[in-house]
């Protein structure tokens, strides 16, 4: 299996001024996958700041399936830089197409006022939970070829879901998900870093989380699924080289649609990110 790092798959290729390169994952999906999308965007708008902006919040639209056989291209666009906030929108481009939106807001740190009202689940550690990929190690046999050649694609990020869900016969349960995530690799305390591979991450298993109560897989042939939007927040400084806990809830599915909230804590049960997506949910009957 090939040797891949998310730190590689973030770094983008400057093109011009405003305009950049990404390399693309085939992660086994029918389509390329979202939070390459995500993390590639907001690493692109990153390069274009003043010193000492980060990230406080983005809000994105998926407008066509990405090709996850060809690169992605990122142009982005300078809306203002004030004297404590920037904001930049990020156009991805394949095939000549507008493929993705993005409008990100970044931020000079600074001291305000502060509460924290929400409790990190009490879920066993990581080190109590087998790692994801294990499942499909062992499932070799019963995973389609592209999959197969996918699995090294997923090692980059160790993902450890909490309760046993079977992706190919899922029983019905709560549209709740309990994950700890970390990159597998050190990202010495860079924070663009940190947070470009967090917007990676947050992708992951997000919108499956509306599927719970209905009890279909991910892989159900007659199922069609697709990130709508996707929005994020930062509220404090993390390291993705240490383990975050992402507590995923689905308060709402109809009309082909699943609606999905998150919330990511660090080991010390301090929330340091938010997020909420729509997706696309059809069932194609025979």
């Amino acid at each position: 299996m090939q040797n891949v790092k998310l730190s590689e798959l973030l770094s983008l290729e400057k093109i011009e001024s405003g305009l950049f390169r990404g390399q693309s994952w085939d992660l086994g999906f029918r389509a390329l996958f979202g939070g390459q999308v995500l993390g590639q965007a907001l690493s692109a708008a990153q390069q274009t700041l003043p010193d000492n902006r980060v990230c406080h919040s983005f809000h994105t639209y998926f407008l066509l399936p990405g090709d996850a056989n060809l690169p992605v291209v990122y142009d982005v666009e300078n809306v203002r830089d004030g004297r404590s906030f920037s904001a930049r929108r990020v156009k991805a481009i394949q095939n000549g197409r507008n493929i993705f939106y993005m409008t990100a807001s970044f931020q000079t740190p600074e001291v305000g006022l502060e509460h924290q009202y929400a409790e990190m689940p009490a879920v066993p550690g990581p080190d109590k939970v087998e790692p994801d990929i294990k499942f499909y190690e062992s499932s070799y046999d019963q995973i389609s070829e592209r999959m197969r050649e996918a699995l090294s694609y997923h090692k980059p990020l160790d993902v450890r879901t909490v309760q046993t869900i079977d992706p190919l016969q899922p029983e019905v349960s709560e549209p709740k998900r309990y994950i700890w995530m970390k990159a597998d690799e050190l990202f010495a305390g860079n924070v663009d870093l940190n947070q470009s591979a967090l917007a990676y991450a947050s992708d992951y298993h997000f919108l499956a989380t509306s599927l719970q109560p209905h009890g279909i897989s991910v892989r159900n042939k007659q199922l069609r699924m697709a990130t709508i939007d996707h929005a994020m927040w930062f509220h404090r400084p993390f390291n993705f080289d240490e383990w975050l806990l992402y507590a995923a809830e689905s308060p709402f599915s109809g009309g082909a649609r699943g609606l999905v909230r998150g919330k990511f804590f660090n080991a010390d049960g301090v929330l340091v990110a938010s997020t909420m997506q729509e997706g696309l949910m059809r069932k194609i009957e025979d």
